[in-house]
């Protein structure tokens, strides 16, 4: 098994570049979560020629919708959302600066071609590990739009977030590449 690859946010284009679909990453520092709720508000917010809460220049975005923390813990289960649900708002979103984004499932052709142009890479986290991806994050702050609850937007402090490379700076996609040698010609 390849070693996994070390990133410290801020992450960068110049990091995001580095990386290939199939890569496995252990992400630390702080990551921002959002859901669909969330995207529509600043999508519009946007629009309406507004500044958003936060500056997404080299940041990921982990899609995420968390389930109330236990005593002692600093959020529930932590699992991915399906990506897609972000699609239609991502490549005004990437266009913010945003470098990451972690997620679940495919992505729609308009958002890889988003991808590409900023220099953005789409990571996946493990569904069905919500317990387990928690235990990697040790600090869950609601930064705006906290009457979204577990939508809302918020800085997550991590250390080694697991996650892979699903699909790379450059467009190739992971789910496509790692099906390939099974699939019958």
């Amino acid at each position: 098994m390849a070693e996994k690859i070390r990133i410290t946010t801020p992450f960068t284009e110049e990091q995001s570049r580095k990386l290939k679909a199939g890569d496995s990453v252990l992400i630390t520092g702080v990551i921002y979560s959002a859901r669909d709720a969330a995207h529509k508000v600043m999508t519009e917010a946007l629009d309406r020629g507004e500044k958003l809460p936060i500056d997404w220049h080299d940041q990921i975005v982990y899609y995420l919708g968390p389930t109330p923390a236990k005593p002692g813990d600093p959020i529930g289960s932590a699992g991915p959302t399906t990506s897609g649900r972000m699609d239609k708002y991502t490549p005004q979103m990437l266009d913010q600066g945003i470098k990451g984004m972690i997620g679940k499932g495919s992505r729609k052709p308009e958002v890889v071609e988003s991808m590409k142009k900023n220099g953005v890479t789409y990571f996946a986290a493990v569904g069905g590990a919500a317990a387990l991806i928690a235990k990697s994050i040790k600090k869950y702050e609601v930064i705006a739009y906290s009457e979204l609850g577990p939508e809302a937007l918020a800085a997550l402090t991590v250390e080694d977030f697991p996650a892979i490379v699903v699909i790379d700076s450059e467009g190739n996609n992971f789910y496509e590449i790692g099906q390939k040698p099974y699939r019958k010609e």
